[in-house]
C-alpha cells in the first residue's frame, strides 16, 4: 500500500487542522492504521492509531482529547483531526499502516508502511 499524508500548514495556538492520508494499491481496511510525529531535533514518536476494525482507538497522553482518528473504506482514506493545538504540537506528522494485529491498548509500533510526512507548524 502506498501512503500519502497532506494537509499540514501553518496555524495558531488554539486552532485545528485536519490532516488527511491517502492509501492506494491496497485498501486502508487491511491495515491498522496510526499517525506519528517528529519534532524538530527529536525522534519520531507515536501520536495516536486504531486497530482494523476501527473500534479501539489509542493516542498518546500528550494528545488525549485533542487530536482523533477516522477513516472512511470508500475513500481509502484516513484522517488527523487536531483541535487546540500547541506550539509544542509542531512536527513532521506521518500517516503509517501496520500489517501485523494491534490490540489497541498500548502505543503502535513496527509499522511496515510509512507516508511521506506533511509539516504542521503551531504558532504561539
Amino acid at each position: 500500500v502506498q501512503l500519502q499524508a497532506s494537509g499540514g500548514g501553518l496555524v495558531q495556538a488554539g486552532g485545528s487542522l485536519r490532516l488527511s492520508c491517502a492509501a492506494s494499491g491496497r485498501p486502508l481496511s487491511w491495515y491498522v492504521m496510526g499517525w506519528f510525529r517528529q519534532a524538530p531535533g527529536k525522534d519520531r514518536e507515536f501520536v495516536i492509531g486504531m486497530n482494523k476494525s476501527r473500534v479501539r482507538k489509542y493516542s498518546s497522553d500528550s494528545v488525549k482529547g485533542r487530536f482523533t482518528i477516522s477513516s472512511d473504506n470508500a475513500k481509502n482514506t484516513m484522517w488527523l483531526q487536531m483541535n487546540s493545538l500547541k506550539p509544542e504540537d509542531t512536527a513532521v506528522y506521518y500517516c503509517a499502516a501496520r500489517v501485523a494485529p494491534w490490540s489497541g491498548k498500548h502505543p503502535l509500533s513496527d509499522m511496515d508502511y510509512w507516508g511521506k510526512g506533511t509539516l504542521v507548524t503551531v504558532s504561539s
